[in-house]
């Protein structure tokens, strides 16, 4: 419990770090539509999906799993940077509030299908672990 407690921690504070860095890298557009929370949202649920199948498959172990997939991408997204962000837009103007659907829209339809695309080939990339037979 503790080994997968620090490791979501790690990975936590790396993927904070990330975020952090998306944030001071990516500039905001003129209309305010804030691309440093989209991007780092829609890369976190791509990271996932391809965490989540290649550990379905086992090619990823539990480790990696809670290091990546739990800590890395819960650390690089956040649910309440994507509120603010929706938020942001509505209250600056009529156009930031056609901004603000878009963002809100385009976060949700391009964050699920980069998931879905992660959890694809994640679940097709490279030979799977071999099955653990139970002991006889």
């Amino acid at each position: 419990m503790i080994r997968v407690m620090a490791l979501v921690f790690v990975g936590g504070a790396i993927g904070a770090v990330v975020r952090e860095l998306l944030m001071l890298g990516v500039p905001t557009a003129r209309d305010g539509f804030v691309w440093s929370i989209f991007v780092a949202n829609v890369v976190a649920s791509f990271v996932l999906g391809l965490v989540t199948g290649l550990h379905s498959r086992g090619a990823l172990g539990v480790d990696a799993n809670s290091l990546l997939g739990t800590g890395l991408t819960g650390g690089m997204s956040t649910f309440s940077s994507f509120v603010y962000g929706a938020f942001a837009l509505f209250a600056a103007s009529q156009i930031g509030a056609s901004a603000g659907l878009l963002y809100a829209g385009a976060s949700l339809i391009v964050g699920f299908a980069l998931m879905l695309l992660g959890l694809k080939i994640g679940e097709g990339a490279g030979p799977a672990a071999p099955e653990r037979k139970p002991p006889s």
